[in-house]
C-alpha cells in the first residue's frame, strides 16, 4: 500500500492522476486524511468528494493530530502528518509534490517535516523541497539531522518545478530496486527517520529555473509587503507563483506529482521482494 496526503494544489485530477500511476504500477493507493477525527488510509469517493470541496478541512501536521481527533474534525495532513499516520497504518512508501523546508531570509522558520522526516520511518517519493523554500539550507538541515537524499536518476537536488538546481547529493539510483534494496539496509542498520527519494519533474513539464526564481522573487517580495506570516507563508507563496506564471507552475505540479506516485507504488512493489535482509 502507498500513502498521498490531501493538501493544496491536490485536486480530483491530482487524485486520478496519481492513484492511476499507482495502480499500473502493481501498488494499492491510499490517501491519507483525518475523516471526522478518525485517522484513515484511503477515502471513499464520497468522502474524497466532501475534502476536496476544502470546506472546514484544516491543514494537520504530526503535532495537531491529536486536538483534530479531539474535535472530529476534517483534516488534510502535511508530509509530518502523512508520516505519522504511516507509522500508525505501517505503510513504508508514499509520495507527495515537494517537502517543506527552510525558508529564505528566515532562518528560524523550517517546516515539522524535516524533525519528522529524521524520526518516522518511510520512503518518501518527491520532486525535492518546494521551491519557494531556501533550498541550501533546506538540503543542509536534512544533512544535519541524518535523513538520506537519494537523487532517482539524478546527480544534484530537483527543484520542484525545475530539473535541477546545482547542489549535488551524495547518493543516486538507476532503478527503483536499489532504492529498495537500500531502504532494506537502512532498516538492518537500526537506522531511525525516513529516506528521502527526491526526482527531477518531467522534462516536457519543468520550468525555466530564471522564471521561477523572478516568481518567487516577487510573490516573498508580495508577502513582505502584505505582512504575510507564518502558516499563511506557504499557500500565499504558492498562489503568487502560479499567477506569476500563467498557470505553468500547475501543470507542473500535476506531472510531478503523477510520476512521483509512479515511482513510488515501484519502489513498493520491489519491497514485496524477497531480500538478504
Amino acid at each position: 500500500m502507498l500513502a498521498q496526503g490531501l493538501l493544496p494544489p491536490f485536486n480530483r485530477e491530482a487524485a486520478e492522476r496519481m492513484s492511476d500511476a499507482v495502480i499500473g504500477a502493481g501498488a494499492t493507493p491510499a490517501i491519507t486524511a483525518l475523516d471526522r477525527g478518525v485517522p484513515v488510509l484511503g477515502l471513499e469517493p464520497e468522502t474524497l468528494e466532501r475534502f476536496l470541496a476544502r470546506v472546514g478541512v484544516r491543514k494537520v501536521s504530526a503535532r495537531d493530530l491529536a486536538m483534530a481527533m479531539a474535535d472530529e474534525a476534517d483534516g488534510a495532513t502535511t508530509v509530518a502528518g502523512t508520516l505519522a499516520l504511516c507509522a500508525l497504518g505501517g505503510i513504508e512508501v508514499f509520495a507527495t509534490g515537494g517537502i517543506g523546508g527552510v525558508h529564505r531570509d528566515a532562518p528560524f522558520d523550517e517546516s515539522a517535516d524535516l524533525v519528522e522526516l529524521a524520526r518516522t520511518s518511510a520512503v518518501v517519493v518527491c520532486a525535492g523541497a518546494k521551491s519557494i523554500l531556501d533550498l541550501p539550507a533546506t538540503l543542509e538541515r536534512l544533512e544535519t539531522l541524518g535523513v538520506p537524499v537519494v537523487g532517482y536518476q539524478t546527480p544534484e537536488l530537483p527543484g520542484f518545478f525545475t530539473t535541477g538546481t546545482g547542489l549535488p547529493l551524495s547518493a543516486f539510483a538507476e532503478e527503483p530496486a536499489q532504492i529498495a534494496r537500500a531502504w532494506r539496509a537502512h532498516r538492518a542498520l537500526g537506522r531511525p527517520g525516513a529516506m528521502l527519494v527526491v526526482q527531477a519533474p518531467p522534462k516536457a513539464y519543468a520550468l525555466d529555473p530564471a522564471v521561477v526564481e523572478a516568481a518567487t522573487a516577487a510573490a516573498l517580495a508580495a508577502a513582505a509587503a502584505q505582512g504575510i506570516r507564518g502558516a499563511a507563508v506557504t499557500p500565499f507563496l504558492l498562489a503568487e507563483v502560479q499567477r506569476r506564471t500563467d498557470g505553468a507552475s500547475v501543470v507542473a505540479n500535476l506531472a510531478l506529482l503523477e510520476s512521483n506516485a509512479r515511482l513510488a507504488g515501484q519502489i513498493a512493489v520491489e519491497l514485496l521482494q524477497p531480500s538478504r535482509w
